[in-house]
């Protein structure tokens, strides 16, 4: 990648014409060519770059992406536009306004896959083809993932990531002492491990219900794990029912699984429900592998103050979402925004951001000696597992149904009786709701 900032330079030849005086047609046309094959992309003064990226490991990875282009791009000023919450929650609701106001960022985050649909319809986004093929992106990301990102043979993101949701975390003291030796393999010996820890006075599972999509998470690992990863993709579609009785088995499932959570845990974000687990006060958390990275941001040690295994039912499964980067129409720094686009996509840039971030790069030639040691077993079992997308991260569901799946469990979860019938029917309402 070129270093420092793009000058233009116009053509001799044309302004000795233009000096001259010459106005012939075919001098003019000698001019505008010399103009142009002499010309480069004029830098951009600034770049202004809108995440969800606010705190801990989310932080730390987007801070040594931004160093990375800045090496590259010192000239350019780096405007940090990232509004907290969890998933995007507060983001998403943002971005949307200013792109309706026609006053993109230069760059924003997305999840690759079917979050990206609304704005594609919308005409929203750059495509992004062109940088593919000129990086040789189109062959260094994993041929699957491309294809995850092609829409009618238009590329509009680039994946700065891959990252794990479906991830069992314990504490190893506190389970030893709940007289737990081995990560539950199966949804039976989840639940007999939750009630291990229900006898030493704990809760089984750290909740978190603040903003509704921690829980719905949880759900969405639960259908994987209950309807295995073929009828779980059917759900999507259409050859699954959302008021069949397999859906109704996982939750029926998730009903009990939520029965061993702690008290409160609808004042708790993510990060909170997680410090319970590595402080000893409840037993396993299903979250995504950015707890990892948050956690070690906080000063934890990976194998001696937490632990993991792929969650319960979806051993040899990894559901996953990638974190993606776009080009908005009418960027005010368009340059700049290609400029960021090309350091997220490259081996430097990706290596500077995964570490930090707990996210494994979407680049094949990543320097696994950076990563720690869940990383490199993530970037294994990426390689061999049964790959399936994460609903709540927008890798099965667009926007439109993420919001309304969300809601839907966050209902549920608020509510008093669980109505698991009626829970059902609100995420068959959901789906449809993607569809329209």
């Amino acid at each position: 990648m070129r270093k420092g900032t793009y000058k233009f330079v116009a053509g001799l030849f044309a302004i000795a014409l233009l000096a001259a005086g010459c106005s012939s047609s075919s001098d003019s046309a000698s001019e505008e060519t010399a103009s142009e094959e002499s010309a480069e992309v004029v830098a951009d003064p600034e770049l202004e770059i809108f995440t969800w990226w606010a705190a801990g490991g989310e932080a730390a990875g987007l801070a040594g992406l931004e160093a990375e282009f800045a090496a590259n791009n010192p000239d350019t000023k780096y405007i940090n536009a990232a509004i907290s919450g969890g998933a995007g929650v507060n983001a998403k609701a943002v971005l949307q306004s200013r792109l309706d106001a026609n006053d993109p960022p230069d760059s924003f985050q997305a999840h690759a896959g079917m979050e990206l649909d609304g704005y594609v319809k919308g005409g929203q986004l750059e495509d992004l083809t062109f940088l593919y093929k000129e990086q040789g992106w189109d062959t260094i990301f994993p041929a699957d993932l491309v294809k995850t990102l092609t829409v009618d043979g238009k590329i509009y993101s680039v994946p700065v990531n891959i990252h794990r949701a479906n991830v069992l975390w314990w504490n190893p003291a506190t389970a030893e002492k709940a007289g737990i030796t081995a990560a539950p393999a199966t949804l039976d010996e989840f639940f007999a491990a939750l009630d291990k820890f229900k006898k030493i006075g704990i809760p089984g599972l750290a909740l978190a219900g603040k903003g509704d999509w921690a829980i719905a998470h949880l759900l969405d690992w639960m259908l994987l794990a209950t309807l295995g990863p073929d009828a779980f993709e059917g759900l999507f579609n259409g050859n699954t029912s959302w008021t069949g009785p397999e859906v109704e088995a996982a939750l029926k499932n998730f009903q009990k699984a939520l029965s061993y959570g702690n008290k409160g845990a609808g004042n708790l974000d993510w990060p909170d429900a997680g410090k319970l687990v590595t402080s000893g006060k409840a037993g396993f958390f299903i979250m995504g592998d950015w707890a990892s990275a948050q956690w070690q941001a906080d000063g934890l040690t990976l194998g001696t103050d937490y632990t993991w295994a792929p969650a319960p039912g979806t051993v040899g499964v990894y559901q996953w979402l990638s974190d993606s980067f776009t080009l908005p129409v009418g960027a005010k720094h368009r340059n700049a925004g290609i400029a960021w686009l090309t350091v997220a996509g490259s081996k430097a840039g990706q290596d500077a951001f995964n570490p930090k971030k707990g996210s494994i790069p979407a680049r094949t030639d990543a320097d696994t000696a950076l990563y720690d040691d869940y990383l490199k077993a993530a970037m294994e079992q990426w390689k061999t597992d049964r790959l399936v997308g994460s609903t709540v991260h927008g890798v099965t569901g667009n926007n439109a149904l993420m919001a309304a799946y969300n809601a839907a469990v966050g209902k549920y979860f608020s509510g008093g009786a669980k109505d698991n019938k009626g829970l059902a029917a609100d995420l068959q309402a959901a789906y449809d709701a993607g569809q329209a």
